[in-house]
């Protein structure tokens, strides 16, 4: 069965924006109106939901926001839904969603990542329409180093293209600009060299390996939480859409290294790395629990796998991100000259 993928985000065309999970606070809004500006003057018509509260938890009741997600995500006139950023609870959308008129209406992007994979996911899963984990509104305006993509030049390919991007040489570590005292700020500090490792020999200088499947995956704290549910059956997606194999990938947005160990456990119990080739690993922004490091809960959970596992790539909470489209077929690639990522909108 095929991944359906959204048509070609286009200048002219009209962007959704709602807050699934949390809302942006005062303080942020003229961040918010920035990033809105910002799309408007690429020609794209953006429309603003009512759920954006900042004030509580979430940014309106449950019945609330999965009323505006999918209204969003069923209107033929919108042709991506980007929130905000995520957040802590969009795991309560999820029973409340109407994942068969989503599956019934033409695809429309869903971007983003933390707590929006938590919908993302199971929007895949569940309907084999792709979604793309990536950098979120309030990021939108940030260039991008090369050699990865901006969402918006993903979210811009048709059906059948291909996406190339590899390492970024520096990441974003320590103090930076806060949106709240920088509301314009269109640029990132990327101040700490980085490259992506193998887990398996992280400083062998002569590491080649590299492994082909169909990409999913996010944010680990929220999507380990599917395994069990009617939102985490990853065992069928392989069987209906992954005859290939799949490329898991999960990020750590700030759980501590022994939490991380046990959620990797869990995902193993459940089956979710039975049909992967391979298993990519963000750079985690999480602390060590005292002596054991983020870099031993990875070990612990994934040594023995008998497939790749790739770690400190390009994607999560820790910028930059690489534009990685749920349902492709990605290829990674590690050799000692190079680190490329892949996709193919197949």
């Amino acid at each position: 069965m095929s991944i359906r993928y959204p048509a070609p985000l286009q200048p002219g065309d009209r962007i959704g924006v709602t807050s699934p999970s949390s809302g942006v606070g005062s303080q942020l809004w003229p961040r918010l109106e920035f990033c809105i500006k910002y799309l408007r003057d690429l020609n794209y018509e953006v429309i603003v939901g009512d759920c954006m509260d900042g004030s509580g938890m979430t940014s309106a009741p449950a019945p609330d926001r999965a009323a505006e997600l999918t209204a969003m995500l069923v209107d033929p006139a919108i042709r991506a839904v980007v929130p905000p950023w995520g957040g802590e609870l969009a795991i309560d959308l999820l029973p409340l969603l109407d994942l068969e008129a989503i599956s019934a209406a033409e695809p429309t992007w869903l971007v983003g990542y933390s707590d929006l994979t938590t919908v993302m996911v199971p929007l895949t899963l569940r309907t084999g329409i792709a979604t793309l984990h990536g950098s979120n509104l309030m990021d939108t305006p940030c260039a991008v180093p090369q050699p990865l993509l901006p969402w918006l030049v993903a979210a811009s390919a048709p059906a059948g293209s291909t996406l190339r991007q590899g390492a970024a040489r520096a990441y974003r570590s320590g103090r930076h600009e806060h949106y709240a005292f920088h509301p314009q700020v269109q640029k990132m500090t990327f101040n700490t060299p980085g490259r992506w490792k193998l887990l398996s020999a992280p400083d062998d200088p002569a590491v080649a390996v590299s492994a082909t499947g169909r990409l999913i995956g996010g944010c680990l704290e929220t999507i380990s939480m599917l395994p069990g549910s009617p939102y985490g059956d990853l065992v069928g997606f392989a069987s209906r859409h992954a005859p290939e194999g799949l490329l898991i990938y999960v990020e750590v947005a700030e759980a501590e290294a022994v939490i991380v160990a046990r959620m990797l456990h869990h995902l193993r119990l459940a089956g979710w790395f039975d049909h992967a080739n391979a298993v990519l690993v963000g750079r985690s922004a999480g602390p060590p629990s005292g002596d054991f490091s983020q870099h031993d809960a990875l070990v612990h959970a994934l040594d023995d796998l008998p497939v790749p596992v790739l770690y400190d790539l390009d994607l999560g909470h820790i910028p930059p991100q690489l534009a990685i489209v749920n349902g492709a077929l990605g290829t990674v690639a590690l050799t000692p000259a190079t680190a490329t990522f892949v996709q193919r909108l197949t």
